[in-house]
């Protein structure tokens, strides 16, 4: 695959309303391969919403996004202008892992099952392969002992990993994380951190919307903070934490880190 791109992930004036609630205000981000950039912000401040967007779980209502230099979708006031052709738009589109907060597992099938069905579904991988790198990828989580268990006989934590590797299973460009560990146990948090920052040790290009200040600090290449539907703030982890410039900025990390 040719990599002759600037950005691998770019938007330029993306908006987006639910009705007369605009929960995004003219977002500008441009993401290089390989960073992991770190989305804070309190609640309701469109952090979720712009994530969703990205991948098309949110139709954005104006702006343009762009998928290695190449003009994804351009939208304006609800209306699509332009947009690469839907087979070449789904193509992208699952170059880009997401988790959620919630692990959405098949209850009905086994951990190993979870991992193997979209490629196997989607694209077409056949069985023996698929299963070698569900394999391969539950062992890259901590997980290789669980392969046969069901998703109701493994902890929280467990859950998000098995997730995490479903969504490195169809081999994504992009990682999405929705506040990944926002639905688990604190003695849980760990584990699943711990794999994310293996990924991007690995060099996989991340942007994690997260309540995790210490995973932003430690691993982050950039940290956005967002509130009301604009980015009010973007830096490296340490000029947000240490010396950030905005008020809003400012307020919001003495109430989540108590200083």
């Amino acid at each position: 695959m040719s990599e002759q791109y600037e950005y691998i992930l770019k938007t330029e004036h993306v908006s987006k309303r639910f009705g007369s609630l605009e929960v995004l205000k003219d977002i500008n981000l441009a993401v290089k391969k390989g960073e992991v950039i770190c989305i804070i912000g309190p609640s309701g401040a469109g952090k979720s919403t712009f994530l969703r967007s990205l991948n098309q779980l949110e139709k954005i209502t104006s702006g343009k996004i762009f998928i290695r230099d190449e003009l994804f979708l351009h939208r304006e006031h609800d209306h699509t202008i332009d947009r690469l052709p839907h087979d070449k738009q789904q193509e992208l589109l699952l170059e880009m892992g997401m988790v959620f907060q919630r692990f959405n597992l098949f209850p009905h099938k086994t951990v190993l099952q979870n991992v193997c069905e979209a490629p196997i579904v989607v694209k077409k991988e056949k069985k023996e392969e698929a299963q070698k790198h569900a394999r391969a990828l539950l062992e890259q989580v901590g997980l290789s002992d669980k392969a046969d268990e069901y998703p109701s006989r493994l902890s929280g934590g467990q859950q998000q990993r098995v997730a995490i590797a479903r969504a490195l299973a169809m081999n994504p460009e992009i990682m999405l994380f929705d506040e990944p560990t926002s639905a688990l146990d604190p003695e849980l948090v760990g584990d699943v951190l711990k794999v994310m920052t293996e990924l991007a040790k690995e060099g996989m290009t991340m942007l994690c919307v997260t309540h995790e200040m210490g995973f932003a600090r430690e691993v982050a290449d950039r940290v956005l903070f967002m509130a009301d539907g604009i980015i009010a703030e973007e830096g490296t982890p340490d000029e947000i934490f240490t010396n950030p410039k905005v008020e809003r900025t400012k307020s919001f990390l003495q109430s989540i880190l108590e200083v």
